[in-house]
């Protein structure tokens, strides 16, 4: 039997730095409020005349790739919105960072899995012989039907790790067993797990990701001493999905060092941090953006002193691609106006554009 995962992947919100952290939840309502769904559907929900948004875009899609797209997007947008009379959207850069982690934990939460491989490997890999899959346990292991984390992608990272000195214990005595997944096992795994359980299989996909500084002094003191030179954090685990990291993290159990246990606030602050240095995509080249900032015309307006970039784009905070976001949709239909005025066309930009001309406004006085 062949299904869809509801969950499998980290949000990618925790790729931008924000105060406030970013909540999927709340990137389900600036979709509303700001009248997407009149045109776009969602999971076959709402408009049909734009993209679906829950349509997965393959594991590049990161802060610069949606900035990129929406960008590309823009002039059809506000041309449709135009004959129907619908207000442009307007964007705060919160509004923003939640709704990159709405659009992200949809298209990867619905990653394709197999129930039926699933089954398969909770038998093939000895998984069944220490957990039941409901009460009374008939294993040393606790029952799947207690598994909370079923329901929630960091929660299960967390419980996999506190239970990893146990499983590496209980492996030692087989010297035979080593076992080992994959993501798309664990992926498979998990759907399954859910059927056969009834545990989380109606969660909603959403995830809650907090301020990403606040992971900082937890992985310095939990990861750093062995996570530096090359074995950085920083691109190593660049595009693998929650459920890729957490198999690693289960494959690498024999290696790794006694670490305390941690609770899912805090795996929750760790991840935050660790997939905000992994998700920015390619890192900015200011002199290349200042190429793409001469070739795409943006020097005609933002080289006046008087409107430069760096002071009506950026203002007091440093951009990332998500923040351009909002500089897009409550800047775009002014600009586009005094482009067509000047017989300038729309400027079309890459994602490596986006990251570039990131880098090269922040360099900006």
């Amino acid at each position: 039997m062949r299904s869809v995962s509801t969950f499998g992947v980290f949000v990618a919100a925790a790729a931008v730095a924000c105060a406030a952290g970013a909540d999927s939840a709340r990137g389900a309502e600036v979709l509303r409020r700001e009248n997407c769904l009149l045109c776009h559907s969602l999971r076959g929900e709402g408009g049909g005349i734009a993209p679906d948004l829950g349509r997965r875009l393959g594991q590049s899609f990161t802060p610069a790739a949606l900035t990129s797209l929406m960008w590309n997007h823009a002039p059809t947008m506000w041309a449709e919105m135009n004959a129907r009379h619908v207000p442009y959207p307007k964007l705060s850069d919160q509004d923003a960072n939640d709704l990159f982690a709405f659009l992200y934990s949809v298209r990867f939460f619905d990653r394709a899995a197999d129930s039926g491989r699933g089954k398969q490997l909770f038998d093939e890999r000895h998984c069944s012989e220490c957990h039941s899959l409901k009460e009374p346990a008939k294993g040393p292991g606790t029952a799947v039907s207690n598994w909370k984390s079923l329901s929630d992608p960091i929660g299960l990272v967390q419980q996999m790790w506190n239970h990893s000195s146990a499983m590496k214990g209980a492996l030692e005595k087989r010297k035979d067993l080593r076992v080992t997944l994959t993501g798309q096992e664990l992926t498979d795994l998990t759907l399954y797990l859910q059927g056969a359980t009834k545990n989380g299989t109606n969660a909603p996909g959403s995830l809650t990701v907090p301020d990403p500084a606040s992971g900082k002094p937890l992985f310095d003191s939990n990861c750093a001493q062995c996570h530096k030179a090359s074995l950085s954090l920083d691109r190593r685990l660049s595009n693998m999905t929650l459920n890729d990291i957490a198999a690693d993290m289960w494959n690498h159990v024999s290696r790794m060092l006694p670490m305390p246990m941690t609770d899912p606030e805090d795996m929750r602050k760790i991840a935050a941090y660790v997939w905000q240095l992994q998700f920015q995509g390619t890192a900015g080249n200011g002199g290349k953006g200042r190429k793409v900032f001469v070739e795409k015309r943006c020097a005609v307006c933002h080289d006046d002193p008087s409107f430069s970039a760096a002071k009506f784009v950026r203002g007091e905070r440093m951009l990332n691609p998500v923040s351009m976001i909002p500089v897009l949709m409550n800047h775009g239909p002014e600009m586009q106006e005094q482009m067509k005025q000047r017989g300038i066309s729309w400027p079309m930009l890459t994602p490596d554009d986006v990251s570039n001309l990131v880098s090269y406004l922040n360099t900006q006085p």
